[in-house]
């Protein structure tokens, strides 16, 4: 501003009238101002009908992909690319219409991305991860998984995090770059899991009761697969109890259900059938 006005001071008009030479200041800067304010304005109109679009577009795409049944990792990823590659758009252009030439900001931007390049390149890594993610697909929006030491269910793949949601409803942002490169545990993959309990008895207990016991609460149970059959055996003899282990095949979604249900089962039958559960014992010998 106050450039402009030594500028036009410096071009006015060779005037010995002060009011003259007023006038024309004054004139100047109602067309400076004049001009500014249509830019302004104009930027302004154009990032509200910008992000208007943006957002339409936005609802068009996901709207294409679910209509085209596009697996819904995809979909998140593809929907957060895309808002962003427009608001760059839109950003570049409020800032040519406000007068910054779009080529000298682009020659700016290009001198800088070395350096930002380099001071990003761990989202760099993390976007090149998402990609490895949605190819190789370990995992999909709705999976169970454990990974970098969390474990929740996969609700978004963005562009360089996974957002997971644990079972007590916590929200967790994992870089891509770390789950493309590190242990992924995907629980939901398979259609099956196997379930399994070591339960410690009394010693002096009949095994062969407490085996038929426990085969008996799995037969009564529809939930458990009987391919592959279950499995009982001795496991054990510790220090105060005889354990004995039981594996069962269940389908994904009904592990935990089954796991806490046979517990509370089992301790109900185990006393129903005088079938004790030991407490730590420690024998002391005292000699004479």
């Amino acid at each position: 501003m106050l450039s402009f006005l030594l500028l036009a001071a410096q071009t006015a008009p060779n005037v010995e009238d002060g009011l003259s030479k007023f006038q024309y200041l004054m004139e100047q800067l109602i067309n400076w101002g004049v001009e500014t304010g249509g830019r302004i304005i104009g930027a302004v109109l154009i990032f509200i009908i910008g992000r208007l679009l943006i957002s339409f577009l936005n609802k068009m795409v996901a709207r294409l992909l679910v209509k085209r049944k596009v697996e819904l990792s995809i979909q998140s990823f593809v929907r957060s690319l895309i808002n962003i590659l427009l608001t760059i758009l839109l950003i570049v252009a409020v800032i040519g219409k406000l007068g910054v030439e779009t080529t000298s900001f682009a020659a700016l931007l290009a001198s800088a991305g070395v350096a930002v390049g380099m001071a990003l390149s761990g989202n760099l890594q993390n976007f090149a991860g998402g990609l490895i993610v949605l190819l190789f697909r370990p995992f999909k929006v709705g999976d169970f998984i454990d990974s970098q030491g969390v474990s929740g269910t996969v609700r978004e793949i963005q562009i360089f995090h996974t957002i997971l949601t644990t079972p007590d409803n916590k929200v967790i942002y994992i870089p891509n770059g770390a789950l493309s490169s590190g242990t992924v545990t995907n629980y939901s993959r398979e259609d099956t899991r196997r379930v399994e309990w070591v339960i410690g008895v009394e010693y002096g207990e009949n095994y062969d009761k407490v085996e038929s016991t426990v085969r008996r609460i799995m037969a009564e149970d529809s939930r458990i697969l009987t391919t592959p059959a279950p499995f009982v055996a001795l496991h054990t003899l510790a220090d105060s109890s005889v354990n004995v282990v039981i594996r069962v095949w269940v389908k994904s979604v009904d592990y935990w259900d089954v796991y806490f249900d046979m517990n509370k089962k089992v301790y109900s039958v185990f006393n129903e059938e005088g079938i004790g559960f030991p407490f730590p014992q420690l024998t002391v010998h005292q000699g004479k």
